[in-house]
């Protein structure tokens, strides 16, 4: 039983790593999208009025996204404490392992180490 849930939970922070990684590309390409709007317009020595509704989409957009992030982010601080529910209270993934090491109350006898 314990093995099947220490794979449950390393195909669930795998997906979990994903989907983070995917909203910080779009979050980047978002940005990047913004900027030209902003640089293009400016090069061009168009007025501020020219694309301005199209800005203001964009921009709503990457906002979106950044809400997105937030909400992805405390799913991951939730399942945290819902591994430690499920009695994993640790759980090596690897060298790749994306998450800091825990510290402060849901697991204070964890230190850093180099």
């Amino acid at each position: 039983m314990l093995k099947q849930r220490r794979e449950a939970v390393m195909k669930v922070a795998e997906s979990l790593w994903a989907a983070e990684d995917a909203i910080d590309a779009a979050l980047a390409k978002a940005a990047e999208f913004n900027g030209t709007l902003v640089t293009a317009r400016s090069e061009a020595n168009l007025s501020a009025i020219v694309g301005q509704d199209a800005f203001e989409v964009s921009a709503s957009a990457f906002a979106a996204l950044a809400k997105a992030r937030a909400d992805i982010v405390e799913a991951h601080r939730r399942l945290n404490a819902t591994k430690i529910q499920i009695g994993l209270r640790t759980l090596a993934t690897g060298d790749d392992q994306k998450t800091p090491p825990q510290t402060g109350a849901l697991e204070p006898h964890l230190k850093a180490v180099a």
